[in-house]
């Protein structure tokens, strides 16, 4: 299914108690590992535009399917989607390839991964690259909390966690129609509809916008979610409070290098004290919407390698 571009077939890797499907590039560049941890509702094959830049600037790529995605296993559990489950998995599959520590790249929900693995694990993570979610800070009352006060019910983030079962339903029903309607770029601009934004796309007869991808790619989207259903990814999201909890004793300034990539056009807000919580971030601007690294693949390429060759330079 993974034709519509040069992509690697995967290995299983079993880690951390579960078995994930991991792809590769270059890994005739063994000693220098980079990890590329994808979003919601994604998948491996967002990154398919990095892994050969990366590999050939001599970077051992590694793309793993994460818990609850692809052919990676869906642990039944909802608390084995919390933070220290999903970085768990991330520094089992360095000690499987033997390496003390890798530059993590993350986009989306993989963000929140890659900032939550770099707060617990300090030590395995050498470089912090994310896309689209910014350090998330943790206030005074748990995320799904707080965002019920700040934007109510019908939040797609807090009616995951009221209403389990509900959107999981409805995507599974729609997957196709789901994924069509939500991965597009150019989109006007409109008000809000009332209602949950996942479902009301699930359920949309026409997508807004442009499309994102051809055909065959979404395709790979398509048939993986099909497969895997939609619930172990909404895990996720039912661990948020958890994971407040979890992080509640650790420090919360990373110091590692950063770069920061956002998309101008994209709904979620910058955070305007990024530098507070990781002083030594490098913030980067792009014309586009969420789903920067397939919307805009050679500049989120040119940005990653401009700020990889400065840190080696330093």
């Amino acid at each position: 299914m993974l034709n519509s571009i040069e992509f690697p077939k995967p290995v299983l890797i079993s880690v951390n108690g579960v078995q994930l499907e991991v792809f590769e590039a270059g890994r005739e560049n063994a000693g220098k590992p980079i990890v590329l941890c994808h979003g919601w509702p994604e998948h491996a094959f967002s990154w398919r535009h990095q892994m050969a830049a990366l590999a050939a600037v001599g970077y051992h790529v590694i793309v793993p399917n994460q818990r609850g995605y692809g052919n990676s296993s869906r642990p039944a559990e909802v608390t084995d989607y919390d933070i220290e489950h999903l970085s768990g998995d991330l520094i089992a599959l360095l000690d499987y390839y033997g390496y003390k520590d890798a530059t993590f790249v993350g986009h989306d929900w993989g963000a929140m991964v890659v900032w939550g693995l770099t707060l617990l694990h300090p030590d395995r993570v050498n470089k912090v690259i994310n896309l689209s979610l910014p350090y998330q800070e943790r206030g005074e009352k748990p995320w799904i909390e707080l965002m019920e006060e700040l934007l109510g019910g019908d939040y797609y983030f807090v009616h995951f966690n009221r209403q389990p079962g509900v959107a999981d339903t409805v995507l599974d029903n729609n997957t196709f129609r789901f994924l069509r309607n939500l991965y597009r770029k150019n989109e006007p601009l409109k008000q809000p509809e009332p209602g949950m934004m996942m479902i009301n796309l699930a359920n949309a007869e026409a997508p807004l916008g442009e499309p994102l991808m051809s055909d065959s790619e979404l395709a790979v989207f398509v048939s993986a979610f099909e497969a895997s259903g939609f619930t172990g990814s909404i895990n996720w999201y039912r661990n948020l409070d958890r994971n407040w909890r979890l992080l509640a004793s650790v420090n919360p300034i990373i110091q590692h290098p950063a770069l920061m990539i956002y998309g101008d056009r994209d709904m979620i807000p910058k955070f305007e004290k990024l530098k507070e919580f990781v002083p030594n971030a490098r913030v980067v601007n792009l014309d586009c919407g969420h789903w920067i690294q397939q919307e805009k693949p050679e500049e989120t390429n040119q940005a990653i390698l401009r700020w990889l060759k400065q840190q080696d330079s330093n």
